[in-house]
Protein backbone atom coordinates (compact mmCIF):
# COMPACT_ATOMS: atom_id res chain seq x y z
CA UNK A 1 0.00 0.00 0.00
CA UNK A 2 1.33 3.61 -0.67
CA UNK A 3 1.32 5.95 2.11
CA UNK A 4 2.38 8.44 0.21
CA UNK A 5 -0.39 10.97 0.44
CA UNK A 6 -0.80 14.41 -1.32
CA UNK A 7 -1.99 17.08 1.31
CA UNK A 8 -2.76 19.93 -0.51
CA UNK A 9 -4.27 22.57 2.05
CA UNK A 10 -2.16 24.24 4.43
CA UNK A 11 1.65 23.19 3.35
CA UNK A 12 4.03 24.57 1.35
CA UNK A 13 5.31 27.79 0.73
CA UNK A 14 5.19 30.36 3.35
CA UNK A 15 2.84 28.15 5.46
CA UNK A 16 5.55 25.37 6.41
CA UNK A 17 8.08 28.53 7.58
CA UNK A 18 7.00 27.55 11.32
CA UNK A 19 9.63 30.14 12.67
CA UNK A 20 8.17 32.69 10.57
CA UNK A 21 4.44 32.17 12.10
CA UNK A 22 5.87 32.09 15.75
CA UNK A 23 8.01 35.15 15.23
CA UNK A 24 4.76 36.60 14.05
CA UNK A 25 2.35 35.36 16.53
CA UNK A 26 4.90 35.88 19.67
CA UNK A 27 5.11 39.87 18.29
CA UNK A 28 2.03 40.87 18.08
CA UNK A 29 1.38 39.06 21.62
CA UNK A 30 4.00 41.29 22.83
CA UNK A 31 3.08 44.16 20.83
CA UNK A 32 -0.89 44.53 22.31
CA UNK A 33 0.08 43.10 25.42
CA UNK A 34 3.07 45.24 26.51
CA UNK A 35 3.33 48.05 24.26
CA UNK A 36 0.38 50.03 22.65
CA UNK A 37 -1.27 52.11 25.53
CA UNK A 38 -4.42 50.63 27.39
CA UNK A 39 -7.19 52.14 25.75
CA UNK A 40 -9.64 54.43 28.35
CA UNK A 41 -12.88 52.80 26.90
CA UNK A 42 -11.55 49.48 28.26
CA UNK A 43 -10.59 51.01 31.83
CA UNK A 44 -14.03 52.11 31.98
CA UNK A 45 -15.38 48.63 31.11
CA UNK A 46 -13.21 46.80 33.13
CA UNK A 47 -14.32 49.40 36.10
CA UNK A 48 -18.06 50.06 35.19
CA UNK A 49 -18.92 46.24 35.25
CA UNK A 50 -17.12 44.96 38.05
CA UNK A 51 -14.28 43.23 36.09
CA UNK A 52 -11.67 45.13 37.85
CA UNK A 53 -13.20 44.39 41.38
CA UNK A 54 -13.54 41.09 40.57
CA UNK A 55 -9.59 40.45 39.82
CA UNK A 56 -8.72 42.52 42.36
CA UNK A 57 -10.94 40.21 44.77
CA UNK A 58 -9.09 37.10 43.05
CA UNK A 59 -6.13 39.04 43.95
CA UNK A 60 -4.84 38.39 40.03
CA UNK A 61 -4.87 42.32 39.97
CA UNK A 62 -3.98 44.91 42.67
CA UNK A 63 -5.72 48.25 41.08
CA UNK A 64 -8.27 49.16 38.53
CA UNK A 65 -5.36 49.99 35.61
CA UNK A 66 -3.30 46.80 36.81
CA UNK A 67 -6.66 44.96 35.91
CA UNK A 68 -6.90 46.68 32.53
CA UNK A 69 -3.62 45.35 32.18
CA UNK A 70 -4.67 42.54 32.16
CA UNK A 71 -7.45 42.48 29.98
CA UNK A 72 -5.49 44.17 27.21
CA UNK A 73 -2.87 40.74 27.57
CA UNK A 74 -5.93 38.72 27.42
CA UNK A 75 -6.42 40.76 23.92
CA UNK A 76 -2.82 39.90 22.87
CA UNK A 77 -3.17 36.09 23.31
CA UNK A 78 -6.42 36.10 20.66
CA UNK A 79 -4.29 36.37 17.55
CA UNK A 80 -1.30 34.26 18.58
CA UNK A 81 -3.48 31.74 19.28
CA UNK A 82 -5.09 32.06 15.83
CA UNK A 83 -2.24 32.61 14.26
CA UNK A 84 -0.54 29.45 16.10
CA UNK A 85 -4.05 27.16 15.66
CA UNK A 86 -4.22 27.70 12.38
CA UNK A 87 -1.10 27.32 11.04
CA UNK A 88 0.42 24.64 13.52
CA UNK A 89 3.27 26.79 13.80
CA UNK A 90 4.05 24.55 17.16
CA UNK A 91 1.72 21.34 17.43
CA UNK A 92 -1.86 22.38 17.70
CA UNK A 93 -2.30 20.40 21.14
CA UNK A 94 0.84 22.02 22.48
CA UNK A 95 -1.02 25.65 21.76
CA UNK A 96 -3.90 24.43 23.48
CA UNK A 97 -1.33 23.76 26.35
CA UNK A 98 -0.02 27.34 25.86
CA UNK A 99 -3.26 28.81 26.65
CA UNK A 100 -3.11 27.65 30.36
CA UNK A 101 0.09 27.74 30.72
CA UNK A 102 0.31 32.15 29.92
CA UNK A 103 -3.01 32.02 32.28
CA UNK A 104 -0.71 30.73 34.94
CA UNK A 105 2.59 32.62 34.61
CA UNK A 106 1.00 35.82 33.57
CA UNK A 107 -1.43 35.62 36.63
CA UNK A 108 -4.59 36.03 34.35
CA UNK A 109 -6.60 34.25 36.30
CA UNK A 110 -7.41 32.23 39.72
CA UNK A 111 -5.24 28.58 39.62
CA UNK A 112 -8.46 26.76 40.47
CA UNK A 113 -10.23 27.86 37.63
CA UNK A 114 -7.75 27.46 35.13
CA UNK A 115 -7.52 24.14 36.31
CA UNK A 116 -11.32 24.14 35.80
CA UNK A 117 -10.93 24.87 31.84
CA UNK A 118 -9.14 21.45 31.88
CA UNK A 119 -10.91 19.54 34.33
CA UNK A 120 -14.92 20.79 33.54
CA UNK A 121 -18.13 19.39 31.84
CA UNK A 122 -17.20 20.65 28.71
CA UNK A 123 -13.34 18.70 28.54
CA UNK A 124 -14.60 15.25 29.80
CA UNK A 125 -17.69 15.52 27.38
CA UNK A 126 -15.48 15.96 24.51
CA UNK A 127 -12.84 13.12 25.99
CA UNK A 128 -16.01 10.71 26.30
CA UNK A 129 -17.24 11.80 22.51
CA UNK A 130 -13.71 10.64 21.47
CA UNK A 131 -13.29 7.72 23.47
CA UNK A 132 -17.06 6.89 21.77
CA UNK A 133 -15.70 7.20 18.08
CA UNK A 134 -12.56 4.70 19.03
CA UNK A 135 -15.14 2.40 20.41
CA UNK A 136 -17.47 2.24 17.44
CA UNK A 137 -15.30 1.82 14.57
CA UNK A 138 -13.26 -1.03 17.14
CA UNK A 139 -16.37 -3.44 16.92
CA UNK A 140 -17.12 -2.00 13.21
CA UNK A 141 -20.43 -0.86 14.42
CA UNK A 142 -19.64 2.05 11.93
CA UNK A 143 -19.99 0.35 8.74
CA UNK A 144 -23.71 -1.06 9.91
CA UNK A 145 -24.61 2.89 11.13
CA UNK A 146 -23.07 3.60 7.16
CA UNK A 147 -25.04 0.85 5.19
CA UNK A 148 -28.20 1.92 7.37
CA UNK A 149 -28.21 5.35 6.88
CA UNK A 150 -26.55 5.96 3.44
CA UNK A 151 -26.75 2.37 2.23
CA UNK A 152 -29.38 2.80 -0.13
CA UNK A 153 -27.97 5.56 -2.08
CA UNK A 154 -25.91 5.38 -5.38
CA UNK A 155 -23.30 7.41 -7.45
CA UNK A 156 -21.93 10.81 -6.22
CA UNK A 157 -24.46 13.45 -5.75
CA UNK A 158 -27.83 11.34 -3.96
CA UNK A 159 -25.27 10.33 -0.81
CA UNK A 160 -24.20 14.13 -0.85
CA UNK A 161 -26.95 15.66 -0.52
CA UNK A 162 -28.92 12.78 1.69
CA UNK A 163 -25.88 13.24 4.06
CA UNK A 164 -25.65 16.98 4.17
CA UNK A 165 -29.43 17.72 4.80
CA UNK A 166 -30.08 14.53 6.46
CA UNK A 167 -27.01 15.55 8.73
CA UNK A 168 -28.39 18.96 9.19
CA UNK A 169 -32.23 17.93 10.26
CA UNK A 170 -30.62 15.64 12.49
CA UNK A 171 -28.44 17.54 14.15
CA UNK A 172 -31.77 20.20 15.15
CA UNK A 173 -32.57 17.47 17.67
CA UNK A 174 -29.81 14.81 18.37
CA UNK A 175 -26.58 15.58 20.23
CA UNK A 176 -24.61 17.16 17.03
CA UNK A 177 -21.13 16.47 18.36
CA UNK A 178 -22.61 12.74 19.09
CA UNK A 179 -23.29 12.27 15.83
CA UNK A 180 -19.81 13.41 14.44
CA UNK A 181 -18.05 11.17 16.70
CA UNK A 182 -20.56 7.90 14.69
CA UNK A 183 -20.15 9.54 11.34
CA UNK A 184 -16.54 10.78 11.04
CA UNK A 185 -14.95 6.97 11.20
CA UNK A 186 -18.17 6.17 8.50
CA UNK A 187 -17.00 9.05 6.42
CA UNK A 188 -13.70 7.78 6.85
CA UNK A 189 -14.85 3.86 5.67
CA UNK A 190 -16.53 5.17 2.77
CA UNK A 191 -14.34 7.34 1.22
CA UNK A 192 -11.34 4.17 1.52
CA UNK A 193 -13.78 1.50 0.03
CA UNK A 194 -14.42 4.26 -2.69
CA UNK A 195 -10.73 5.15 -3.56
CA UNK A 196 -9.71 1.21 -3.07
CA UNK A 197 -12.00 0.51 -5.85
CA UNK A 198 -10.64 2.77 -8.19
CA UNK A 199 -6.75 1.43 -7.14
CA UNK A 200 -5.12 -0.85 -9.21
CA UNK A 201 -2.38 -3.48 -8.01
CA UNK A 202 -2.93 -3.50 -4.58
CA UNK A 203 -1.37 -0.02 -4.35
CA UNK A 204 -4.06 2.72 -2.75
CA UNK A 205 -4.32 5.67 -4.87
CA UNK A 206 -5.42 8.20 -2.47
CA UNK A 207 -7.99 11.12 -3.40
CA UNK A 208 -7.21 13.76 -0.37
CA UNK A 209 -9.68 16.01 -1.79
CA UNK A 210 -12.49 13.33 -1.78
CA UNK A 211 -11.16 12.90 1.97
CA UNK A 212 -11.87 16.70 3.15
CA UNK A 213 -15.09 16.86 0.78
CA UNK A 214 -16.69 14.07 3.10
CA UNK A 215 -15.74 14.99 6.54
CA UNK A 216 -16.40 18.71 5.61
CA UNK A 217 -19.56 17.87 4.17
CA UNK A 218 -20.70 15.80 7.55
CA UNK A 219 -19.09 18.55 10.10
CA UNK A 220 -20.58 21.04 8.42
CA UNK A 221 -24.20 19.98 8.30
CA UNK A 222 -24.02 19.24 11.83
CA UNK A 223 -22.66 23.00 12.35
CA UNK A 224 -25.75 24.29 10.86
CA UNK A 225 -28.18 22.28 12.34
CA UNK A 226 -27.89 24.23 15.36
CA UNK A 227 -30.09 26.77 14.24
CA UNK A 228 -33.29 24.09 14.14
CA UNK A 229 -34.86 23.29 18.12
CA UNK A 230 -33.91 24.42 21.78
CA UNK A 231 -32.38 20.55 21.95
CA UNK A 232 -29.46 21.19 19.38
CA UNK A 233 -27.31 22.84 22.30
CA UNK A 234 -26.99 24.51 25.73
CA UNK A 235 -26.64 28.16 23.94
CA UNK A 236 -31.00 27.75 22.78
CA UNK A 237 -31.52 26.78 26.15
CA UNK A 238 -29.37 29.92 27.91
CA UNK A 239 -31.30 32.04 25.54
CA UNK A 240 -34.58 31.59 26.73
CA UNK A 241 -33.62 31.37 30.16
CA UNK A 242 -32.48 35.19 29.56
CA UNK A 243 -36.22 35.73 27.97
CA UNK A 244 -38.02 34.38 31.09
CA UNK A 245 -36.12 36.46 33.33
CA UNK A 246 -38.21 39.24 31.12
CA UNK A 247 -41.38 37.29 31.42
CA UNK A 248 -41.75 36.67 27.67
CA UNK A 249 -40.57 32.96 27.92
CA UNK A 250 -40.36 30.68 24.27
CA UNK A 251 -41.45 27.24 23.73
CA UNK A 252 -39.92 24.48 21.70
CA UNK A 253 -42.48 25.15 19.02
CA UNK A 254 -42.86 28.33 18.91
CA UNK A 255 -38.45 28.36 18.65
CA UNK A 256 -38.69 25.42 15.69
CA UNK A 257 -41.29 27.94 14.10
CA UNK A 258 -38.97 30.45 13.35
CA UNK A 259 -35.73 27.98 13.41
CA UNK A 260 -36.21 24.95 11.59
CA UNK A 261 -37.04 26.62 7.96
CA UNK A 262 -33.89 27.28 7.35
CA UNK A 263 -32.16 24.06 8.27
CA UNK A 264 -32.50 22.19 5.07
CA UNK A 265 -31.68 25.16 3.30
CA UNK A 266 -28.62 24.96 5.21
CA UNK A 267 -27.82 21.61 4.52
CA UNK A 268 -28.36 21.90 1.22
CA UNK A 269 -26.21 25.23 0.31
CA UNK A 270 -23.44 22.84 2.31
CA UNK A 271 -23.67 19.96 -0.29
CA UNK A 272 -23.83 22.70 -2.88
CA UNK A 273 -20.87 24.85 -1.86
CA UNK A 274 -18.71 21.77 -0.77
CA UNK A 275 -20.08 20.27 -4.29
CA UNK A 276 -18.26 24.01 -6.48
CA UNK A 277 -15.68 23.58 -4.14
CA UNK A 278 -14.36 20.32 -4.56
CA UNK A 279 -15.59 19.38 -7.59
CA UNK A 280 -13.27 19.66 -10.07
CA UNK A 281 -10.06 17.93 -7.47
CA UNK A 282 -11.76 15.10 -6.23
CA UNK A 283 -10.55 12.03 -8.67
CA UNK A 284 -13.08 9.59 -7.14
CA UNK A 285 -16.19 10.87 -8.70
CA UNK A 286 -18.53 7.59 -7.79
CA UNK A 287 -18.87 6.46 -4.16
CA UNK A 288 -21.08 3.65 -4.96
CA UNK A 289 -17.92 1.45 -4.48
CA UNK A 290 -17.45 2.17 -0.72
CA UNK A 291 -21.13 2.27 0.31
CA UNK A 292 -21.15 -1.21 -1.56
CA UNK A 293 -18.38 -2.41 -0.02
CA UNK A 294 -19.52 -1.33 3.22
CA UNK A 295 -22.73 -2.85 2.53
CA UNK A 296 -20.96 -6.39 1.55
CA UNK A 297 -18.71 -6.36 4.80
CA UNK A 298 -21.95 -5.61 7.28
CA UNK A 299 -23.66 -8.84 5.11
CA UNK A 300 -19.87 -10.63 6.10
CA UNK A 301 -20.59 -10.02 9.83
CA UNK A 302 -24.07 -11.19 9.98
CA UNK A 303 -26.20 -10.82 13.15
CA UNK A 304 -24.86 -8.02 15.82
CA UNK A 305 -22.56 -9.47 17.90
CA UNK A 306 -21.67 -9.09 21.61
CA UNK A 307 -19.49 -6.21 21.31
CA UNK A 308 -21.91 -4.58 19.00
CA UNK A 309 -24.93 -5.03 20.89
CA UNK A 310 -23.43 -3.30 24.35
CA UNK A 311 -21.68 -0.59 22.07
CA UNK A 312 -25.08 0.36 20.35
CA UNK A 313 -26.69 0.21 23.78
CA UNK A 314 -23.73 2.65 25.65
CA UNK A 315 -24.79 4.63 22.28
CA UNK A 316 -28.58 4.54 23.14
CA UNK A 317 -27.72 5.44 26.98
CA UNK A 318 -25.65 8.13 26.52
CA UNK A 319 -28.08 9.93 24.47
CA UNK A 320 -31.06 9.03 26.59
CA UNK A 321 -28.78 11.06 29.79
CA UNK A 322 -28.03 13.58 27.37
CA UNK A 323 -31.78 14.35 27.12
CA UNK A 324 -33.11 13.62 29.92
CA UNK A 325 -30.36 14.28 32.59
CA UNK A 326 -30.60 17.73 32.09
CA UNK A 327 -28.17 20.39 34.08
CA UNK A 328 -27.72 17.43 36.84
CA UNK A 329 -25.70 15.43 35.16
CA UNK A 330 -24.52 17.74 32.09
CA UNK A 331 -22.87 16.43 28.80
CA UNK A 332 -19.96 15.22 30.73
CA UNK A 333 -20.71 12.70 33.01
CA UNK A 334 -23.14 10.72 30.52
CA UNK A 335 -19.96 10.71 27.92
CA UNK A 336 -17.52 9.38 30.17
CA UNK A 337 -19.43 6.36 29.72
CA UNK A 338 -17.66 5.63 26.65
CA UNK A 339 -14.89 5.03 28.60
CA UNK A 340 -15.93 3.17 31.20
CA UNK A 341 -18.40 1.09 29.67
CA UNK A 342 -16.61 -0.74 26.77
CA UNK A 343 -13.90 -1.60 28.84
CA UNK A 344 -16.25 -3.49 32.03
CA UNK A 345 -17.77 -5.47 29.38
CA UNK A 346 -14.79 -5.96 27.81
CA UNK A 347 -15.63 -5.13 23.87
CA UNK A 348 -12.64 -2.76 23.58
CA UNK A 349 -9.54 -2.93 24.99
CA UNK A 350 -8.58 0.06 27.70
CA UNK A 351 -5.55 0.29 25.78
CA UNK A 352 -6.89 0.53 22.20
CA UNK A 353 -8.97 3.29 23.68
CA UNK A 354 -6.15 5.69 25.21
CA UNK A 355 -4.53 5.14 22.17
CA UNK A 356 -7.03 5.89 19.90
CA UNK A 357 -8.24 9.09 21.48
CA UNK A 358 -6.70 12.21 19.94
CA UNK A 359 -5.07 13.92 22.30
CA UNK A 360 -4.04 16.48 20.36
CA UNK A 361 -7.69 17.46 19.31
CA UNK A 362 -8.29 17.11 23.50
CA UNK A 363 -6.06 19.61 24.15
CA UNK A 364 -6.14 22.08 21.74
CA UNK A 365 -9.91 22.31 22.47
CA UNK A 366 -8.97 22.30 26.46
CA UNK A 367 -7.08 25.47 25.77
CA UNK A 368 -9.62 27.21 23.50
CA UNK A 369 -11.86 26.84 27.03
CA UNK A 370 -9.48 28.47 28.36
CA UNK A 371 -9.02 31.30 26.45
CA UNK A 372 -12.88 32.01 26.48
CA UNK A 373 -12.86 31.83 30.14
CA UNK A 374 -10.04 34.49 30.04
CA UNK A 375 -11.88 36.37 27.19
CA UNK A 376 -15.44 36.51 29.49
CA UNK A 377 -13.82 36.46 33.33
CA UNK A 378 -11.11 39.82 32.20
CA UNK A 379 -13.65 41.92 30.44
CA UNK A 380 -12.20 41.49 27.01
CA UNK A 381 -15.32 39.59 25.50
CA UNK A 382 -17.50 42.28 26.82
CA UNK A 383 -15.11 45.23 25.60
CA UNK A 384 -15.09 44.21 21.92
CA UNK A 385 -18.77 43.65 22.19
CA UNK A 386 -19.46 47.40 23.37
CA UNK A 387 -16.72 48.65 20.61
CA UNK A 388 -18.77 46.57 17.96
CA UNK A 389 -22.46 47.81 19.10
CA UNK A 390 -20.92 51.85 19.41
CA UNK A 391 -20.24 51.26 15.57
CA UNK A 392 -23.62 49.84 14.88
CA UNK A 393 -24.95 52.85 16.51
CA UNK A 394 -23.03 55.01 14.45
CA UNK A 395 -23.78 53.82 11.02
CA UNK A 396 -28.14 53.50 12.32
CA UNK A 397 -28.03 49.82 12.61
CA UNK A 398 -29.32 49.84 16.11
CA UNK A 399 -32.79 48.84 15.67
CA UNK A 400 -34.67 46.31 13.33
CA UNK A 401 -33.00 44.45 10.51
CA UNK A 402 -29.79 46.85 10.88
CA UNK A 403 -29.38 45.55 14.44
CA UNK A 404 -30.52 42.24 13.80
CA UNK A 405 -27.83 41.21 11.37
CA UNK A 406 -25.17 43.38 13.13
CA UNK A 407 -25.64 41.78 16.13
CA UNK A 408 -26.11 38.29 14.16
CA UNK A 409 -22.22 39.32 12.64
CA UNK A 410 -20.38 39.87 16.24
CA UNK A 411 -21.85 36.56 17.64
CA UNK A 412 -21.05 34.50 14.66
CA UNK A 413 -17.66 35.87 14.59
CA UNK A 414 -17.26 35.50 18.61
CA UNK A 415 -18.33 31.58 18.35
CA UNK A 416 -15.53 30.88 16.32
CA UNK A 417 -13.19 32.09 19.22
CA UNK A 418 -15.40 30.87 22.26
CA UNK A 419 -17.91 28.47 23.25
CA UNK A 420 -21.35 29.11 21.16
CA UNK A 421 -22.99 28.74 24.68
CA UNK A 422 -20.21 31.31 26.40
CA UNK A 423 -20.97 33.72 23.48
CA UNK A 424 -24.93 33.60 24.20
CA UNK A 425 -24.09 34.20 28.08
CA UNK A 426 -22.13 37.04 27.44
CA UNK A 427 -24.27 38.26 24.70
CA UNK A 428 -27.79 37.40 26.13
CA UNK A 429 -27.74 40.13 29.14
CA UNK A 430 -26.81 42.81 26.53
CA UNK A 431 -28.64 42.59 23.71
CA UNK A 432 -32.00 41.71 25.00
CA UNK A 433 -32.12 45.11 26.95
CA UNK A 434 -31.12 46.20 23.60
CA UNK A 435 -33.66 44.65 21.57
CA UNK A 436 -36.34 46.35 24.19
CA UNK A 437 -34.96 49.77 24.22
CA UNK A 438 -35.38 49.79 20.51
CA UNK A 439 -38.96 50.10 21.10
CA UNK A 440 -39.35 47.85 17.96
CA UNK A 441 -42.49 45.19 18.71
CA UNK A 442 -41.23 41.99 19.09
CA UNK A 443 -37.33 42.74 19.57
CA UNK A 444 -36.51 41.01 22.28
CA UNK A 445 -37.30 37.86 20.30
CA UNK A 446 -35.76 38.75 17.11
CA UNK A 447 -32.22 39.74 18.38
CA UNK A 448 -32.08 36.85 21.09
CA UNK A 449 -33.06 34.92 18.20
CA UNK A 450 -30.40 35.92 15.41
CA UNK A 451 -27.70 35.64 18.02
CA UNK A 452 -28.05 32.19 19.36
CA UNK A 453 -28.94 31.16 15.48
CA UNK A 454 -25.68 32.48 14.53
CA UNK A 455 -23.71 30.98 16.95
CA UNK A 456 -24.09 27.86 15.13
CA UNK A 457 -21.82 28.72 12.40
CA UNK A 458 -18.63 28.15 14.15
CA UNK A 459 -17.26 26.85 10.66
CA UNK A 460 -13.51 28.72 10.05
CA UNK A 461 -11.45 27.71 13.06
CA UNK A 462 -11.19 24.49 14.82
CA UNK A 463 -11.65 25.69 18.03
CA UNK A 464 -14.63 26.81 17.09
CA UNK A 465 -17.15 23.99 18.13
CA UNK A 466 -16.29 20.12 19.80
CA UNK A 467 -17.84 19.22 16.10
CA UNK A 468 -14.33 20.77 14.43
CA UNK A 469 -11.92 19.05 16.84
CA UNK A 470 -13.76 15.37 16.53
CA UNK A 471 -13.58 15.42 12.73
CA UNK A 472 -10.04 16.80 12.96
CA UNK A 473 -9.07 14.02 15.96
CA UNK A 474 -11.04 11.28 14.14
CA UNK A 475 -10.43 11.44 10.39
CA UNK A 476 -7.26 9.44 9.58
CA UNK A 477 -6.85 7.49 6.74
CA UNK A 478 -7.74 3.97 7.56
CA UNK A 479 -4.64 2.72 6.28
CA UNK A 480 -1.61 5.34 7.60
CA UNK A 481 -2.85 6.65 10.21
CA UNK A 482 -2.24 9.95 8.99
CA UNK A 483 -4.58 13.19 9.70
CA UNK A 484 -7.29 13.65 6.41
CA UNK A 485 -7.44 17.23 7.74
CA UNK A 486 -5.34 20.29 8.29
CA UNK A 487 -6.15 23.21 10.74
CA UNK A 488 -5.66 25.79 8.20
CA UNK A 489 -8.30 23.96 5.96
CA UNK A 490 -11.00 25.30 8.38
CA UNK A 491 -10.11 28.54 7.55
CA UNK A 492 -9.46 27.71 3.59
CA UNK A 493 -12.48 26.27 3.40
CA UNK A 494 -15.04 27.44 6.43
CA UNK A 495 -14.79 30.94 6.05
CA UNK A 496 -16.85 31.35 2.69
CA UNK A 497 -19.31 29.10 4.30
CA UNK A 498 -19.73 31.05 7.19
CA UNK A 499 -20.30 33.82 5.25
CA UNK A 500 -23.05 31.86 2.99
CA UNK A 501 -24.51 30.74 6.54
CA UNK A 502 -25.22 34.59 7.71
CA UNK A 503 -26.38 35.21 4.24
CA UNK A 504 -29.51 32.60 4.37
CA UNK A 505 -29.76 33.87 8.05
CA UNK A 506 -30.29 37.85 7.00
CA UNK A 507 -32.06 37.37 3.89
CA UNK A 508 -34.01 34.24 4.38
CA UNK A 509 -34.23 34.01 8.09
CA UNK A 510 -34.96 37.36 8.99
CA UNK A 511 -36.33 38.94 5.58
CA UNK A 512 -38.69 35.94 4.69
CA UNK A 513 -39.45 33.48 8.15
CA UNK A 514 -39.24 36.47 10.47
CA UNK A 515 -42.20 38.18 8.33
CA UNK A 516 -44.24 35.36 8.11
CA UNK A 517 -44.13 33.99 11.58
CA UNK A 518 -44.55 37.55 13.14
CA UNK A 519 -43.68 37.94 16.77
CA UNK A 520 -46.53 37.94 19.33
CA UNK A 521 -48.03 41.39 20.25
CA UNK A 522 -47.51 42.32 23.82
CA UNK A 523 -43.84 40.67 24.36
CA UNK A 524 -42.53 44.11 24.33
CA UNK A 525 -44.86 45.76 26.76
CA UNK A 526 -44.06 42.71 28.70
CA UNK A 527 -40.78 42.88 28.49
CA UNK A 528 -40.30 46.80 29.24
CA UNK A 529 -42.18 46.26 32.14
CA UNK A 530 -40.29 43.26 33.78
CA UNK A 531 -37.05 45.59 32.58
CA UNK A 532 -38.85 48.75 34.45
CA UNK A 533 -39.28 46.50 37.81
CA UNK A 534 -36.00 45.38 37.89
CA UNK A 535 -34.60 48.39 37.88
CA UNK A 536 -36.56 49.94 40.95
Amino acid sequence: MSHEIEHDAGGGGIMDNKLLWICLGAGIFILIAFILPTPQTLVEIVQKYGFAEKMMRWEVAHSIPDAAHKTMIVLGIIPMAIIFFATEAIPIGLTGILMPTLAYFLHLLPRSMIGKTFAGDAPMFLLGVLAMGVAVVDVGLHKRLASWLLGWTKGFMVPVFVLCISMSVVGSFISAHAMCAFMTPVMAAVYFGAVSANSNGGKIEHDPALAKFLLFALCFSLNVGGVGSPAAGGRNVIMMGFWSEYNVSMDFFTWMKYGFPIVPILGFIVAVYMLLLFGRKIKTRDLTPGLVAIKEETRKMGKMTYPEYVTFGMLILILVLWIVGGEELGLGGPALLALLIPVLFKTTDWKKILGGISWDAWFMYCGALTLGALLKESGAAMWLAQSFLKILSSVNMDHGYGLWVGLSALSGLMTNFMSDAGTTALLGPIIIPMGIMTGVEGEPWAVGLAVAFSTSFAHFLIVGTPNNAIVYGLGIYPDTGEKMIHPMDFIKYGFVLFLLSMAVLWVFEFLVVYQIVGFPEGILETAKSAMDAGMK
